[in-house]
């Protein structure tokens, strides 16, 4: 516990100038506490007033010099949350006293602005009761000792009626012995009021209160401990008739009684007051335990992990270091930070001696502070670089250290200038400690923050200094502290595409790792349905889709006779602040036949909605007769079937056909209701067949017996097919014929791409039929199947993954090319078997007309789904060995076989 000088103006300056006087508005709080024999006063917290403490007397306030203060009862210390604590005698000299019974104390206190704080002037009056008096009440304070005796005979001393005027109109008290290691030495009373004693005839008891280091006070070995010791004999004289009283006093000192270790306090106070015990008969009654002067019931002292304990010779306290009830102080030497930890314990005995059973209550409030402790200070560095933001946190302090400002390489900054510049500071109490630290937060985009770019990164650093101040001292000291982020540059996510006769196909790279977005496809979020609808696969670094040219995602823009534009728009987006990243559109004309032309005369026709008509209803459509509507309509398209001779079909003549047309448009009456100011065009399809008129062919054949049933011979041709395995997934490198055998790993990728060669025809397309695996020959066993008919195993656990094929400068026809992945494994039908680690990849392939698929694996779909089919139970793990990851490397060939 720090001391306050009375009459001198303590600063506790908690902050700086600016945030002083940001609080300055607020009130002091002011609390009185009656404690025993003794008052306490709270007043704070300060924040940076000068407190002048006076005491009213008759209306008189008589200012508190410190040579007052212990002459008449008062001591002042300070809190670690700046409050100031006042103790108080009751029986000080000023207090009002009924009867020994009820003591009255008026303060004046002035808290004294400085530059940044108005001063303010308070009046504090409180009363305590307290008629629990012992024999004999010793306080001990660290500026003072009092002892207060019960007089022997109160009609000895008689009272005036008016308890205002002056004691003792009888006896007188005129000499005052005090006892010393040296022989004794009397002293009248004023001589020993001027040398700063206190000597107070109450209505029923002595009051002498000596100042801790009087010169009439010794040190003295009290079963081991150092105490300092007040002993006096009073003489009260009336005319021939003289009498004493004797008071003594015996307060420890903490060098001697404290010992200490890392983590706890001793205190050893004797059980036995020697100095102050008369007789050899003593018994202790009471022991009682508190902090800052007030008492503790066991429970709090569990609770704050106190322990009282008593032998035959002491009462034992022990306290934790750091614990609640006490606070650390800071110290600077040699421009290192120390600390030291501060506590006031208070242990009050009552006791009895000799046949009289007169008591002694005996009370001190006894400061304790531990020896200098080193106090690394510790800058955490807990920047996150995707938040762009530099964190830190700067301690352990104690509560006494206050941030000044901020110091950068160009500038420093008060708190409230980095509080103007937008960085976060904030204080916080250490949880389960009473040590605090202080956080801050710079942006990277600061001007103090320095950036540098590297390859692929960016790096953040900033260098500042702590500027910091001891309240108490007014010291100053600083910590200088560095701190470097690397940033990933970030790259956001790309999305890239093509069209063949059927489909679109998307590519979506993911940029940098952890960007978050979505994905919408037309105007729809791709959710986890419509991926599986449109065929989604994904791997680390992208994912790919195919939306079919009739998907609703696409767009119609234009219609021709012999094709139909239409676009895909594909957007990313971020979720989190809804801005676009990227927005992707690809057009494409995909052939088709919107109108049909039948022999009967039957005509049908397909009318698309159009994306520059986005108000049309399809069902509205008509053709040139309005009765005449479409068989099925939804909101994408209208589907006609008429005759050419009905529904107002025109027809014209021509050399040698007829042309029949009619034209697909909106009604007269539904154009009326149209919004004139709309800027949408009218919607018209025209819709034609030509039929030959006139025309004769001449038919030739000849009939003979078929001789033999139709075979093919096998024979060489100009269609070639090569398998070949890539080096990674970007099928931009692949294994040479000079690397086969190649060792690979279990469960390690394999990229295989099957391409037909020395073929022109946009129109052929390739296709795997069948696709397997072996230790040998094709016909050898055991067989594991990867693709069987078009389609991966799907008993395979790790089923085969086709990867899209897309134009480049190596692909001119994506047809003509598959690719597919599957991860490496080993057969396992014995243990002697994963040592030979060689396995054949085999494939059949088969050349399919795209325009007539002809059905088979020409034109097989594949379900999507990874589930074992039903009825087919076969213990795969007597074939493979999926999770035996010890062994080594497993030799593959590749054999590529092939059938048209």
């Amino acid at each position: 516990m720090l001391y306050l000088i009375f009459g001198f103006r303590w600063l506790f300056l908690l902050l700086v100038a600016a945030n002083i006087e940001a609080q300055k508005k607020s009130s002091i709080n002011i609390k009185t506490k009656c404690l025993g024999n003794i008052m306490l006063v709270e007043v704070g917290p300060l924040r940076g007033s000068f407190l002048d403490v006076a005491v009213i007397m008759n209306n008189t306030a008589v200012l508190l010099t410190p040579s007052i203060a212990t002459q008449c009862g008062f001591s002042m210390k300070h809190d670690q949350f700046g409050n100031a604590l006042i103790y108080i005698s009751l029986q000080n000299c000023f207090s009002q006293n009924v009867e020994d019974k009820t003591f009255t104390t008026a303060l004046q206190l002035h808290l004294h602005g400085n530059q940044f704080v108005k001063g303010e002037l308070h009046q504090v009056v409180e009363t305590c009761q307290y008629n629990a008096w012992a024999s004999r009440e010793v306080i001990c304070d660290y500026n003072y000792m009092e002892v207060s005796v019960k007089r022997a005979a109160p009609d000895d001393f008689p009272l005036p009626q008016n308890p205002k005027q002056p004691v003792d109109l009888g006896f007188r008290a005129t000499t005052v012995v005090f006892f010393t290691p040296e022989g004794e030495k009397p002293m009248s009373v004023a001589d020993a009021q001027r040398r700063g004693y206190g000597i107070r005839n109450t209505p029923t008891r002595l009051v002498l209160r000596s100042p801790m280091m009087a010169p009439e006070t010794y040190m003295q070995q009290v079963a081991g401990v150092p105490m300092r010791v007040f002993k006096t004999s009073t003489i009260f004289e009336k005319k021939w008739l003289a009498t004493q009283v004797d008071a003594a006093a015996a307060c420890p000192i903490q060098e001697g009684s404290v010992f200490l270790t890392q983590k706890t306090i001793t205190w050893y106070l004797p059980r036995q007051m020697d100095p102050m015990i008369s007789s050899g008969q003593f018994k202790l009654l009471e022991v009682h335990f508190g902090i800052n002067g007030q008492r503790l019931n066991p429970l709090e002292l569990q609770a704050r992990g106190y322990s009282v304990a008593l032998n035959d010779f002491y009462v034992i306290t022990e306290l934790p270091i750091g614990g609640v009830g006490g606070y650390y102080k800071s110290h600077i030497q040699d421009d290192k930070y120390y600390v030291s930890y501060m506590i006031e314990p208070m242990l009050e005995l009552l006791w009895t001696e000799d046949a009289t059973n007169e008591q002694t209550r005996y009370k001190v409030l006894f400061h304790i502070a531990t020896h200098l402790v080193p106090q690394p200070l510790e800058l955490i560095d807990k920047t996150v670089p995707g938040e762009m933001t530099f964190k830190m946190v700067l301690g352990h302090f104690a509560v006494d250290v206050a941030l000044i400002n901020i110091t950068f390489p160009a500038e420093v900054l008060s708190m409230a200038d980095c509080s103007v510049r937008g960085f976060n500071i904030l204080e916080h109490m250490s949880p389960n400690s009473s040590m605090k630290v202080f956080t801050l937060e710079v942006p990277f985009s600061d001007p103090a923050v320095l950036k540098q770019a590297g390859d692929g990164v960016t790096i953040f650093s900033l260098h500042l200094t702590f500027g910091l101040m001891l309240m108490d001292e007014l010291e100053f000291f600083s910590y200088n502290a560095h701190l470097e982020a690397v940033v990933q540059n970030i790259v956001p996510p790309s999305v890239s595409g093509g069209c063949d006769k059927e489909n679109f196909y998307v590519l979506v790279k993911y940029g940098s790792r952890g960007y978050n977005f979505q994905t919408l496809v037309g105007k729809r979020l791709m959710t986890p349905s419509l991926a599986q609808h449109y065929d989604y696969m994904e791997n680390g670094t992208h994912f790919s889709f195919v939306v079919p040219f009739s998907s609703p995602d696409v767009a119609v823009e234009a219609i021709q006779s012999s094709f139909i534009k239409g676009r895909l728009d594909v957007i990313l987006n971020n979720p989190e602040t809804n801005s676009e990243i990227q927005e992707f559109s690809v057009a494409c004309n995909f052939l088709s036949t919107l109108t049909e032309c039948f022999p009967n005369g039957t005509m049908t026709a397909l009318a698309l909605k159009l994306e520059s008509v986005p108000s049309l209803n399809p069902s509205k459509l008509t053709l040139e007769d309005p009765s005449c509507g479409p068989v099925f309509s939804n909101d994408r398209y209208a589907f006609f079937v008429f005759t050419v001779n009905s529904c107002g079909t025109k027809r014209k003549f021509m050399s040698n056909a007829m042309l029949y047309e009619n034209e697909i448009s909106l009604p007269d009456e539904d154009l009326a209701k149209k919004d004139p100011n709309s800027k949408e065009p009218e919607y018209d399809l025209k819709v034609s067949c030509v039929y030959d008129i006139d025309t004769n062919q001449a038919v030739a054949f000849n009939t003979r017996p078929r001789r033999s049933e139709p075979y093919a011979e096998n024979s060489k041709g100009q269609l070639q097919v090569v398998m070949r395995l890539a080096m990674d997934e970007s099928y931009s490198k692949f294994q040479s014929t000079e690397d086969y055998p190649i060792a690979k790993y279990l469960q390690q990728p394999l990229y295989f791409e099957v391409e037909l060669l020395k073929s022109t025809n946009p129109l052929v397309s390739l296709e795997l039929e069948n696709c397997w695996a072996t230790k040998g020959e094709r016909t050898s066993q055991p067989r594991w199947n990867l693709i069987i008919n078009g389609c991966p195993n799907p008993v395979d656990p790790y089923q085969v993954v086709f990867h899209p094929v897309w134009a480049d400068a190596r692909v001119r026809y994506p047809s003509h090319f598959k690719r597919f992945e599957v991860k490496m494994f080993a057969f396992a039908e014995g243990e002697e078997d994963l040592n030979a680690k060689v396995i054949f990849v085999h494939c059949d392939v088969v050349i399919c007309d795209a325009k007539n698929p002809l059905g088979g694996v020409c034109g097989k779909q594949c379900s999507k789904t990874k589930e074992m089919i039903r009825g087919q139970k076969r213990d795969v793990s007597k074939i493979l060995d999926f999770e035996h990851v010890s062994v080594g490397p497993i030799l593959l060939f590749i054999v590529m076989d092939s059938k048209v």
